[in-house]
């Protein structure tokens, strides 16, 4: 006949849910359910804490609402551990976050923006042709690329300014 067991929680826990609860000690926070000990990690490692937490949610065993009384953390903040979560699992947590680069701007196309400029095309049409927005050209045309192309526009050079400029 099977037998009902009592939860019995170290001393100096803090309960999450009446089956679950956690200590920090040393450094460590250990998450238990009852008396055995289920999950531990440092204290600073927050994306083992968004991890066991959201893990706890999605499983059923603790609510959004339970965890954020618990820790004292935002809801939203719950609510995303638990999407990520669901979408990519624990690795979700531990991933090297994607981080955005140039989008248009990048050293081919800055290449072959002056590759254009130097077969004499205004800017505009070296937007048009690169597919660039004009309002990208301009800051584009902060680099050496188009100030070459806006001197020979002028009709100067860099041998014309160094002589306009020198002591004389």
């Amino acid at each position: 006949m099977p037998q009902i067991q009592f939860p019995f929680f170290p001393e100096g826990v803090t309960h999450i849910t009446p089956l679950l609860a956690f200590v920090r000690r040393d450094g460590r926070v250990t998450y238990f359910n009852g008396s055995m000990p289920v999950f531990f990690h440092d204290e600073a490692d927050m994306a083992s804490f968004r991890m066991i937490t959201a893990q706890f949610v999605v499983s059923g065993h603790a609510t959004q609402a339970e965890i954020a009384r618990a820790f004292g953390v935002a809801k939203i903040s719950i609510k995303r551990a638990v999407k990520l979560y669901r979408a990519q699992g624990p690795k979700g947590f531990y991933a090297v976050r994607k981080r955005r680069g140039p989008a248009v701007l990048t050293a081919a196309v800055l290449d072959e923006a002056q590759r254009l400029l130097d077969e004499g095309l205004q800017s505009a049409e070296v937007a048009d042709r690169l597919g660039m927005r004009h309002a990208i050209e301009g800051s584009a045309c902060g680099s050496i690329a188009c100030a070459r192309q806006n001197q020979s526009q002028r009709g100067t050079t860099d041998d014309d300014q160094e002589r306009a400029y020198a002591p004389g």
